[in-house]
This record gives structure tokens, C-alpha cells and sequence, in this order.
């Protein structure tokens, strides 16, 4: 982008553009999500508009990769904003920086600037930021499609080739994202875990240096923990292997084992309590339970974590 191009002029007001997000990361699996994506930002009538899904699953799953990858297949310069707690909407719009020349300058956040030259916003981790800051986004993802800002005073339409989705992770940390503001997110589209395979090729996409043996140790012990609804995520495999690597090659005199290095990583990456990954998804189903499971004969004579409980034996035969 020449230094022409890193400017807009929105309402007598000079806006600062940001940088794209330069990334080749490419999608390994699971196409019929990028294919439902990439639906979703398609106009099929000059009075249609583009829809602004939502992409959800456990953290690591490749959400942000997703929408890269969509992005790319658009031919659009791609936008990431970082949403959190203290994201105000200002942050999302138009910051206002002392310059230099000691004037005020406009900066557009990255959704700006991807709304002005018509390239893809990826909203990333989007339930962990505030109603008040959703609010002043509401007139960008229904008709309108416009933001204002009030620290520069104008209003900001977007260009009509100007895309967005929103990212979010399924965990406690998050805020309850109002209603008004769901209803405009969607569809919902969900990402789930690779199977073994595609597993296999996205550790190998990112890790071509790593042996075969350590790749397949990570892939199996993964597979494990999804089938026990444990959400280790393939990030998690990658620092895993990333990890182990490192050990093996600290000291060439004295060399740790593959298999030494790899359950040392597993234990330092995921914690002790993944080494035993059927402990782990027992103690899961119970915390899930919480307050609300039921008290039964059993607990009277059986501590909860005894072989003989007959809820243990339940919940064995159910796996």
C-alpha cells in the first residue's frame, strides 16, 4: 500500500489506514465449513447483502485460519481485530493519536479500514467484548452498514465488497453477547475437531522438520482426548511436538529420548492431569455436573472417585 493509499479522507476528516494482515496459511480439512463461509459473504441480487456469521468452537480449533482462508479465496486483503474485555468503541473505530506536528491524528482501526477498501474484518474472540462496544457496531451488520465516530465526528460507510465474520471461543471467560447483536451475527457456523488424518496433515503442514514417530504420538494421543470430549486442540499438539524438539536438541552430548521429551512436553504444554486422559474426562463429567447431580444410594457407602461407585461403572459403560 503506497503512502497514498494509507489515507482515507471520510468527511473533511484524514483517517490513518492500518496495515493488512499479511499471512499464507493455508486450510487443511473440513471444507464444507469454508465453503458455508464463503456462502455467507456472497450477494445473489443487487439488493442482497453479505451475512456476517459467527464461527464458534473450543480455542485452538482454527476459527481465525478459517476465515483467513476465506478471505484468500475472496481476493480480499484480510483485517484482524482483537476483541477484549477492555476493547472500548473507539478501539474498534477511529483512535485519535498525538502526532508529531503536535495535531491530532485519526487512525481507523482495522475494521475501519477493511470496511473503506472493501477487504474481509475477521472480529476474533468477539464474546469476550462488551455490550457497549457490540452497540456502537450494530448499524455496520444489519442494512445500514455504517459505523459513526464520535471523536472524529463522521459517519463510515462500508465499501460494498466489505466482509466480516466474528470469532468466538467457547469457555467461562467470555460476556453474554446481547440479543440485538446475535440476531445480526449470523449464521452460526461451528468448527469441530479434524479427524486423524486431517489432524496429521495440519501438524505436518506446520511442522515439516518433525519426525514421523513424534508427529503420530501427538495425532493418537489427540484423537484420544477428542473422543473423550476433552478439548485439546491441535495448537496444543503443535506446541507439544514444538516443545519436544527443543528438548531433543538442547544437549547433542546428552540427548533425551523421543518418547522422554515427548511426555515431559505433554506434561509441561497440557499439565500432569493430561497424562491420563481417562482420569481427566472422568473428573470433567463430574465438574460439569457441578451442584446439580444427582445425589444416589451409591454415595452413601462409595467415595465418588471409587472403581466400585456404581455411577463409575455407569459412566464406564457409557464410554
Amino acid at each position: 500500500m503506497g503512502d497514498a493509499g494509507k489515507t482515507r479522507m471520510i468527511g473533511g476528516v484524514t483517517l490513518h489506514l492500518s496495515e493488512p494482515v499479511a499471512t499464507d496459511q493455508g486450510w487443511i480439512g473440513q471444507d464444507e465449513v469454508l465453503r458455508q463461509l464463503s456462502a455467507c459473504w456472497l450477494t445473489v441480487h443487487p439488493r442482497d447483502r453479505p451475512l456476517s456469521p459467527r464461527l464458534i468452537g473450543p480455542p485452538g480449533i482454527g476459527k481465525t485460519t478459517l476465515a483467513t482462508a476465506a478471505a484468500k479465496l475472496r481476493g480480499r486483503p484480510l483485517y484482524i481485530a482483537q476483541c477484549t474485555a477492555d476493547t472500548r468503541p473507539e478501539d474498534l473505530i477511529v483512535t485519535p493519536v498525538l502526532a508529531e506536528n503536535g495535531k491530532i491524528a485519526y487512525h481507523a482501526s482495522p475494521l475501519v479500514t477493511a470496511m473503506l477498501v472493501g477487504g474481509v474484518c475477521v472480529l476474533d474472540e468477539g464474546n469476550r467484548m462488551n455490550e457497549k462496544s457490540w452497540a456502537s457496531l450494530a448499524p455496520l451488520l444489519d442494512h445500514r452498514r455504517y459505523v459513526e465516530s464520535l471523536v472524529a465526528g463522521i459517519a463510515i460507510p462500508a465499501d460494498p465488497e466489505f466482509r466480516v465474520c466474528v470469532t468466538m471461543n467457547e469457555d467461562e471467560s467470555t460476556y453474554e453477547v446481547p440479543d440485538y447483536i446475535l440476531s445480526r451475527l449470523q449464521p452460526t457456523l461451528e468448527l469441530g475437531f479434524p479427524d486423524r488424518d486431517d489432524e496429521m496433515a495440519i501438524l505436518q503442514y506446520h511442522l515439516p522438520f518433525a519426525e514421523a514417530e513424534l508427529l503420530t504420538l501427538t495425532v493418537e494421543f489427540l484423537q484420544q482426548a477428542h473422543a473423550l470430549k476433552l478439548d485439546f486442540s491441535p495448537r496444543d499438539g503443535i506446541n507439544i511436538v514444538r516443545y519436544a524438539l527443543k528438548r531433543m536438541a538442547q544437549d547433542p552430548n546428552h540427548p533425551l529420548g523421543r518418547d522422554a521429551a515427548w511426555r515431559e512436553s505433554l506434561a509441561r504444554v497440557l499439565g500432569e492431569e493430561a497424562t491420563d486422559l481417562d482420569s481427566l474426562a472422568r473428573s470433567k463429567r463430574r465438574s460439569l455436573g457441578g451442584q446439580h447431580a444427582p445425589f444416589g444410594l451409591g454415595d452413601l457407602f462409595f467415595d465418588p472417585d471409587d472403581p466400585l461407585h456404581p455411577d463409575a461403572m455407569e459412566a464406564d459403560d457409557e464410554d
